[in-house]
């Protein structure tokens, strides 16, 4: 038998936390580095997933599956792609950076450590789940040490922000839960089963098909967001603690992209195809929407958090052109949103620890004083507006061509987002980096060091790697949405546009 290193690297955060929890109360000092030496082992072993992962291959490698309880059709079936492969890595990524960021929390660091691990095991959980029942466990789990993170260590109106996150998603997730009992109740052909392999070969009309994508999809679409699902989102990301914001930004939003694509693509071809107007509008709204408020903002983290509500629209125009271009596209730039938000939300706090306030009128002059700081900045607003040469540019410039081959109306309008996000970022930059220092306070401000730069290398690297060389991610991308594409070929009278 091969060695479970799926299985292995969900259960490493968990037992991870196991450890972390049963660490000698009087140390607590021991609790992070703990804490990131668990995690750090999780991306070990994802490395060792993505070095031995066959590019060109369209099918799940990796796969292990158990029966558990044979009469209803539920197992472990968990199994990886070059659509989930890259999430992977990218969560495996981020939540020892979010650890290691998070020297800032005094208050119960052990509690919030192993909820910081417990919500990796759940992420990870989801992207590699293939049994539509125990995804669902997963994706419920991973609401709980999130829900935590957000009402203990947050800001002010942390409980408002925890309660209003919690019952959306809730709310998403029975809509779910009952779409998935309904779908492994009727769709197998030899009894019940909820083994996404096998449902992909049910036999659904056309009305059980556009309820279930229904069900399915509102659950991902309050997670993405997509608009008007959005209103949990600045809450949430103003109030969580910057590791918070920073998983949440990085990693949670793309489970709702990750599961259009995976689940309502596939398991519903034909209500997908009939419903591309519409989540197109959706999207394109997303993307207007989110730059047009976000450059109102004064609050420089709620910018940020309303920026993702622009470049999430952009992943999911990218879906639903149903294009190759448009899904490598949507792909690869959950990732490079994750690396290049992840690293806005980093630098937002590291301010924001120094003058506790995150009011863009506070600041003003910053690249006097802090010049690594002001470098680090910019060049992650430049990879999130797009320039070439840095990853936003090629994951953009994927999604609309691929959108523009299906959807050419749509991707004119939504294309002005791009100039919008250069509006509302580089207006934030020239605010608070460009010009005199106005505010005293900011004369004494001590620009990043070792740690912090260590911290954000990571993504920086990733961030300029993937701008110059995508190709490796992209030869794992590929295989995998174009089955995708095939499927819905075989099974609608949609024919994939061509460039």
């Amino acid at each position: 038998m091969d060695f479970p290193i799926l299985s292995t690297i969900i259960l490493l955060p968990i037992a991870g936390a196991i450890v972390v929890m049963f660490l000698p109360s009087r140390r607590p000092e021991l609790v992070l580095p703990v804490a990131i030496a668990g995690s750090l082992v999780t991306l070990g072993a994802v490395g060792w997933l993505l070095v031995e992962f066959e590019a060109g291959e369209a099918g799940f490698q990796f796969v292990e599956q158990v029966s558990w309880y044979a009469d209803w059709g539920v197992g472990w079936h968990v199994g990886v792609d070059g659509i989930s492969l890259l999430l992977v890595a990218l969560t495996a990524l981020l939540f020892p950076i979010s650890l290691a960021a998070s020297t800032g929390i005094t208050h119960r660091v052990r509690e919030y450590a192993a909820s910081m691990l417990f919500l990796e095991a759940g992420i990870l959980g989801v992207f590699l789940c293939l049994d539509l029942l125990v995804f669902f466990i997963f994706w419920e789990a991973m609401l709980v040490p999130m829900y935590f993170i957000i009402g203990i260590w947050g800001g002010e109106r942390r409980v408002h922000a925890a309660i209003k996150f919690f019952l959306y998603t809730a709310l998403g997730s029975a809509l779910m839960l009952s779409g998935i009992i309904f779908l492994g109740l009727t769709g197998g052909e030899g009894g019940p089963t909820f083994d996404f392999v096998e449902l992909l070969g049910a036999d659904l009309s056309r009305t059980t098909q556009f309820w279930l994508f229904a069900a399915f999809g509102l659950s991902f679409a309050i997670k993405v967001p997509v608009f008007p699902f959005h209103t949990w989102l600045p809450d949430a990301h103003v109030e969580a603690p910057t590791a918070g914001s920073v998983i949440l930004a990085g990693v949670l939003l793309k489970l709702g992209a990750y599961g259009l694509l995976r689940f309502n693509l596939t398991l519903f071809p034909e209500a997908a195809v009939e419903l591309v107007p519409v989540l197109a509008v959706l999207a394109v709204i997303g993307i207007v929407y989110g730059a047009i408020v976000a450059i109102v903002q004064t609050d420089i983290k709620r910018l940020v958090a309303y920026s993702s509500v622009s470049h999430l629209g952009f992943v999911v125009l990218g879906i639903f052109a149903l294009t190759s271009h448009g899904l490598q596209g949507s792909v690869l730039q959950m990732v490079n949103h994750g690396l290049t938000t992840g690293a806005l939300f980093l630098l937002v706090g590291m301010i924001y620890e120094r003058r506790h306030t995150r009011e863009i009128s506070q600041f003003g002059g910053l690249a006097t004083v802090m010049p690594r700081y002001a470098a680090a900045f910019l060049f992650v607003a430049f990879a999130s507006i797009g320039l070439p040469g840095l990853n936003g540019f090629v994951g953009e410039f994927f999604i609309l061509i691929g959108a523009y081959l299906s959807l050419p109306v749509y991707t004119i309008v939504g294309a002005s987002g791009v100039v919008l996000a250069a509006v509302y970022l580089l207006w934030a930059y020239q605010r608070m980096f460009t010009g005199p220092i106005v505010v005293e306070e900011n004369r004494a401000l001590r620009d990043i060091g070792f740690r912090e730069v260590a911290i954000l290398a990571p993504l920086l690297a990733l961030i300029l790697f993937l701008g110059i060389y995508p190709k490796p991610a992209l030869d794992r991308i590929e295989p995998s949405v174009n089955r995708v594409l095939e499927r819905i070929e075989q099974s609608t009278e949609y024919e994939v546009p061509q460039p």
